[in-house]
C-alpha cells in the first residue's frame, strides 16, 4: 500500500511540475528584434567587405539593420563599386546572424550581396555569396506605398513591416524560430 502511495505522489509531483515548466516555457518572450544603433552597425559592419575576390569599401553612413539585443545582428550597407564591374550583380552588403528566408529560400548566417536591376514597375532583385558571388535566390522587389521616404537600403525590424527596404521597394523576409 504504501508503495502505491509512494507512486501516486511521485506522478502527481511530476505532472505539476511539468504544467509548471510548461507554463515557464510559454512565459518567456521571443527574440524582440529593434533597430540597430549607429554604434551596434559601426561593430558589426566591415570597413571593407569580402567581395568574391576583392575587399569593397562600404559607406557606413547608410547601414541599416536590427538587432535581437543578444549578439545577433542583420544588417547592409551600401558597397562603394566605383571602378568594379557591379552594374546590377551587386550594390549592398548584407551580413545575417542568424537564418533568414527570402522569397522560398532560407539563407544560412553568412555574408552576402544584393544586387538589383530596375524592371517596369519593380526591382529584379538577387542575393548572392558574398566569397563566391553565386546567386542564391532571385525575387521582385514591389513598390511600397506603405512606407514613406527613400533610403538606399533600410531593414524593418519583424515587429514593424518585416521588409527590406530598396529605395521606395520592398521585399518582405522572415526570421525562422529558433
Amino acid at each position: 500500500m504504501t508503495s502505491l502511495l509512494y507512486r501516486l505522489r511521485l506522478a502527481v509531483c511530476f505532472v505539476a511540475c511539468s504544467a509548471l515548466s510548461t507554463q515557464v516555457a510559454l512565459a518567456v518572450p521571443p527574440a524582440h528584434w529593434r533597430p540597430a544603433t549607429e554604434k551596434e552597425l559601426s561593430a558589426v559592419i566591415p570597413d571593407r567587405a569580402p567581395v568574391i575576390a576583392e575587399r569593397i569599401e562600404t559607406e557606413l553612413r547608410t547601414a541599416s539593420g536590427i538587432t535581437d539585443g543578444k549578439g545577433h545582428t542583420i544588417a547592409s550597407v551600401v558597397l562603394i563599386t566605383a571602378g568594379y564591374s557591379a552594374n546590377g550583380k551587386y550594390s549592398d552588403f548584407l551580413l545575417t546572424q542568424v537564418p533568414v528566408k527570402i522569397g522560398d529560400t532560407l539563407l544560412p548566417e553568412g555574408n552576402y550581396l544584393i544586387g538589383w536591376t530596375r524592371g517596369e514597375n519593380d526591382l529584379d532583385v538577387t542575393f548572392s555569396e558574398a566569397s563566391t558571388g553565386k546567386v542564391l535566390v532571385q525575387v521582385k522587389a514591389l513598390r511600397n506605398t506603405l512606407i514613406r521616404g527613400v533610403q538606399a537600403i533600410h531593414i524593418w525590424p519583424p515587429t514593424e513591416h518585416s521588409v527590406i527596404q530598396l529605395g521606395r521597394f520592398t521585399i518582405p523576409y522572415s526570421i525562422p524560430a529558433r
